[in-house]
């Protein structure tokens, strides 16, 4: 039993009286390079984020939503935790959605409990991660492109990390090689991966850089049988193009899932290709859909038995993120998105990944500490 309304007395029993905007870097361990749709994405970025303090001195952190302004960091200062957010569902005041993040760790730290716990009292405490960082680093740079090699050596590098299970960019006909010769490199680069390591679990995305007859004919130059757990983006979702995909995918290799709804989402169009058995796993990003709003789609997705997987790439506080929602809808979330690197001036050392396994500390909220980062304005 979930004692919501003794977590919201607590909260109630807090004041925010402050809020700051930080930024920090975020730095992936190498350059990564072009997918079907976006050149270099380089060796990471920038990280905003929002500091919530309370009258008794409880704080909590976390990446900043769309729609922040001055006006609204004076505005929330004052505001009861309790007025904006409610330990069941998540922020409760449309207007401060900006704090989403920072709200739910702030609520955790209050609370004394994980996310995941807020959430689930029987989350799980630990959930399966998949390596997102398998570029076309083949194709770079443009005057001396490294080769096939390096994505294999790539693999290698991440495997001895922890990584078992690998999603791999497809799609270099669509916008980087002639469509023939693209088309061949991205199934000589996944036989490759496979026979480099046979044990591991692949997945491949195309970033919308197929067509129907494109991506058969890169499963059937793997090798139908070549056992992919899910195959991501394909094309643009529409129902008669994922028609045919599926047709394929049930005569040739059955048990392999259909993953989209990353960009431009669209939850009617999304429902209604999961109710025609047309999607698999459910992927809107875990910041841009918003973590209250992927509470409430959980519970609708558990309830009808579908599968999600928060699309969380880009930084390493968001696989965090989406961990705690994955431990806390164990069967219907079978992997996260772990993107390699580090935060600097955030421990995130709680969280331990292991032959494949992404371990999730104990610590309140999202089990983080901003240890430095310096104050922006907005």
């Amino acid at each position: 039993m979930i004692h919501y309304e003794k977590f919201n007395a607590e909260l109630d029993g807090h004041v925010i009286i402050g809020a700051k905007i930080k930024r920090f870097r975020a730095r992936y361990p190498r350059l990564h390079g072009k997918n079907a749709a976006l050149s270099y994405h380089g060796f990471g970025g920038d990280v905003t984020v929002a500091q919530l303090l309370t009258d008794k001195g409880a704080s909590g952190w976390g990446s900043l939503m769309r729609g922040c302004s001055g006006e609204l960091l004076r505005e929330i200062a004052g505001k009861r935790v309790s007025d904006i957010f409610a330990a069941e569902t998540g922020v409760i005041a449309e207007r401060f959605a900006a704090f989403d993040i920072a709200l739910h760790d702030l609520a955790g730290n209050i609370l004394g409990m994980p996310v995941r716990r807020m959430i689930n009292p029987d989350a799980a405490s630990s959930v399966k991660v998949y390596d997102g960082a398998i570029y076309m680093n083949d194709i770079i740079p443009e005057d001396r492109p490294f080769g096939p090699g390096k994505v294999i050596e790539d693999c290698l590098h991440d495997y001895e990390l922890g990584h078992r299970t690998l999603k791999i960019k497809i799609g270099r006909g669509s916008k980087w090689m002639a469509p023939e010769p693209g088309l061949k490199r991205d199934i000589e680069i996944v036989r490759a991966i496979h026979e480099a390591l046979p044990d591991a679990v692949l997945m491949v995305d195309g970033n919308d850089g197929f067509t129907p007859k494109t991506i058969i004919r890169f499963l059937d130059g793997i090798g139908g049988g070549r056992g992919l757990y899910w195959i991501e983006e394909p094309f643009r979702e529409n129902e008669e193009d994922l028609q045919r995909l599926k047709a394929y995918i049930d005569r040739h290799m059955p048990g392999t899932y259909i993953a989209d709804g990353e960009s431009r989402t669209d939850i009617p169009l999304l429902f209604g290709l999961a109710a025609k058995g047309l999607l698999d796993i459910w992927q809107p990003d875990v910041c841009g859909f918003g973590f209250t709003a992927w509470r409430g789609l959980m519970k609708r997705l558990a309830a009808e038995g579908y599968m999600a997987s928060p699309h969380a790439w880009g930084e390493v506080v968001k696989t965090h993120y989406s961990a705690h929602i994955a431990a806390a809808y164990p069967a219907h979330i079978p992997y996260v998105e772990a993107v390699l690197g580090e935060s600097e001036g955030v421990d995130c050392s709680g969280y331990k990944l292991a032959n494949g396994i992404l371990r999730l500390p104990e610590k309140p909220g999202f089990g983080m500490d901003l240890i430095w980062a310096p104050e922006v304005s907005v």
